[in-house]
This record gives C-alpha cells, sequence and structure tokens, in this order.
C-alpha cells in the first residue's frame, strides 16, 4: 500500500474524497467535504490515495495514542488484567492452608495475592470463552458445547465470590429454572 502523509487527497467509498490532516500511530485523521473529520485505520484498505502530500512520511504520535494502540493489543490478546477491587474486610488478611496432620507446617498466603490469582483465572476462562465464540471452524453446536465447559468451570468459582468487593465482578454459573 503507498505511504499516506499528511495533505494527501484521498478517496473513501463511503465518504468520498478528503485531505489527510494528520497521520498517527494506528490511523489518519481525514477531512472529507460530505462526511467531516473521520478517524481511518490505517489497516483500512478502502482508502486510496488521489494525490501525494508534499511532506515526507512521519507518524505523529503522543503519549495517548500510544497508550490506547498498547492497551488494544494487550486486550486482544487477554493479557490486560483486570483492576478489580477486592472486599475491604478481607484487604491485609492472608490465606491459610494446613495439612490434616501436624507433621507439615501450614502454608500462608497474602489474600490479595490469591484474589490476584483468582482475577487471572477468571480474565483467562472470559478470553477462552471469546477465542471460542469467535472460532472460524468450530459448529455452532460445539461452540455450545466448550461454553457449557466454561459456564461450569464459573459455577465451580463461585464460592470465591465473597473475596469481590462488587457482586457486577462475581463468577456466576449455570441458572437454575424454577
Amino acid at each position: 500500500m503507498e505511504l499516506i502523509t499528511a495533505g494527501s487527497r484521498v478517496e473513501h467509498p463511503r465518504y468520498g474524497e478528503g485531505i489527510v490532516s494528520r497521520v498517527g500511530l494506528t490511523a489518519y485523521e481525514v477531512f472529507f467535504a460530505h462526511g467531516g473529520k473521520v478517524d481511518i485505520l490505517k489497516s483500512n484498505r478502502e482508502l486510496s490515495v488521489v494525490q501525494a502530500g508534499e511532506e515526507k512520511p512521519s507518524v505523529n504520535v503522543d503519549v495517548d495514542d500510544l497508550s490506547k494502540a498498547i492497551a488494544t493489543v494487550l486486550d486482544q490478546y487477554g493479557l490486560l488484567p483486570s483492576r478489580l477491587p477486592m472486599a475491604p474486610r478481607w484487604v491485609g488478611g492472608s490465606l491459610i492452608i494446613k495439612a490434616a496432620g501436624d507433621d507439615l507446617q501450614p502454608k500462608e498466603i497474602p489474600i490479595d495475592t490469591f484474589f490476584h490469582k483468582i482475577v487471572m483465572l477468571r480474565d483467562r476462562l472470559r478470553v477462552l470463552e471469546q477465542n471460542i465464540n469467535s472460532h472460524e471452524k468450530l459448529t455452532d453446536e460445539e461452540k455450545v458445547q466448550m461454553q457449557q465447559y466454561i459456564t461450569r468451570a464459573y459455577g465451580s468459582l463461585t464460592t470465591f465470590n465473597v473475596l469481590f468487593a462488587d457482586k457486577k465482578d462475581y463468577f456466576v454459573g449455570a441458572k437454575k429454572e424454577g
């Protein structure tokens, strides 16, 4: 694809002809005669150059653009952890795992570390759920079958809902009818 620079005259099937005013990290800012200012992603293949701009190719990157681009990529791959509040009564507490016999020492884990692992598990289940739902080769029946396993996993984790500050963040398993 031809390099598009600020000042280039471009054409888009929906917006018509316009002029590129800014080249960002992930998008072009284009002013169209009939559509006004529109941000067009660089990955959009519908934008064609009518007349190249005079300016040398450059990318104007500000911290906000870079931050948004990184967050988008991390979120897309499920690598952006959720920041969920833990219920205040557990802050600073610890989880103690004690064996039945006295021959082993109890294991003490800071509850915020345990909570973080639970949240990471939840995030990874959500990414798995998204990947299943958007998988091109799975049939709808296969997607439903795999989704049922994820729902059961959520149900198994409802015990840990007590750790969350907000009910909207709770694990939810299959709903019982009746």
